[in-house]
């Protein structure tokens, strides 16, 4: 069976305030489960909804001397 996490327990993993974790649910920007007037988080859905938003560094650009204004 998947772990559930709580509100307060994805917020201390994602290190942001408990109440950023219920506007984000609240808006269905994260995924979530709702038990009864509960709210749980998925820890499967949660790292891959994580793994979606993951993009990469911007790349240095590079110049040549003569290019530099």
């Amino acid at each position: 069976m998947d772990r559930f996490l709580t509100p307060k327990q994805l917020s201390e993993l994602l290190q942001v305030d408990p109440s950023t974790v219920y506007k984000w649910s609240h808006m269905e920007f994260i995924p979530h489960v709702k038990i009864g007037r509960a709210i749980r988080f998925v820890e499967r859905e949660v790292e891959a909804w994580l793994q979606q938003r993951t993009r990469q560094g911007r790349k240095a650009m590079k110049y040549n001397v003569g290019d530099v204004a």
